[in-house]
Order: C-alpha cells, then structure tokens, then sequence
C-alpha cells in the first residue's frame, strides 16, 4: 500500500517538553500546514493558539489520549509520530506512554522523540514521497 503527499502527522510533548515541541512546530510551521495533524489535549491547544496550526486534537494523555493515538496508528491512519517525552520526569500515565511507543514500533511508523530525529525525518525525501510502501512488523 502506497501511502499519501499529505501526511498525518501525530504531536504530543509531556509538560516539560511543550516548549521544546513548540518551538520546533513554529520553526517547521511552513511543512507542517501541509499535513494532516494530530495531537493530544493541551498539545494540540498549545499548537492552535500559539503555532496557529490546524490540529484534530484528542483527550490529554493522563486521560486517554495517548491510548486514542495508539489506536489510530494500529488502524493505520498515522504516518508519523513526533513524541518528545520527558525521560527525566516519572508520568502517573507510563503504561499508556510505554504502550503508545511499542504500538508505533510494532505498526513500523516512523516515530521521533527529539527535535534532531524529527528534522531529519520531515526533512527526508521519503517524508514527501507517495510512493514509500508501508511494512508493517509481525
């Protein structure tokens, strides 16, 4: 299955993350309205009013959220995850963290969780290629 120019692209950032996932949202604002974008809770607030970008956004992630996007990649409606997750800060909601990691591995969808991954992956031919086919791990 070939997969589309317009990508659908999910956003999410802990607490302590959102300034670093915002600042590299505005930096790439100008690929980033080219696609098609997803975000949990606040996230997705926080790139509506301060990015002034178009996101469909889903519960926070303590509430659900994160466990809705893992959903949406298992179905195959996310071509990429740009995660910026705060390695030093303990979250009451790990499991659904951990389980939305392993969902997007498992689903092979390429996924950053640092602001040099996901340059290099939006700024890859491949991100703007019709033609990169899906291989899905089993």
């Amino acid at each position: 299955m070939a997969r589309r120019n317009r990508r659908r692209v999910a956003l999410v950032a802990h607490d302590n993350k959102k300034p670093d996932l915002l600042e590299w949202a505005e930096f790439n604002r100008g690929t980033l309205v080219r696609h098609d974008l997803v975000a949990t809770g606040t996230t997705g607030l926080l790139l509506q009013e301060q990015v002034g970008l178009d996101v469909k956004r889903l519960h926070s992630g303590p509430m659900g959220g994160d466990m809705q996007l893992g959903a949406l990649i298992a179905e195959g409606e996310m071509d990429l995850l740009v995660f910026f997750w705060d390695p030093l800060e303990p979250q009451p909601h790990d499991p659904d963290v951990r389980a939305l990691l392993r969902i997007a591995v498992l689903w092979n969808t390429p996924m950053a969780c640092n602001r040099a991954t996901a340059d290099y992956l939006i700024s890859s031919p491949l991100f703007a290629s019709a033609d990169y086919p899906v291989a899905v791990t089993t």
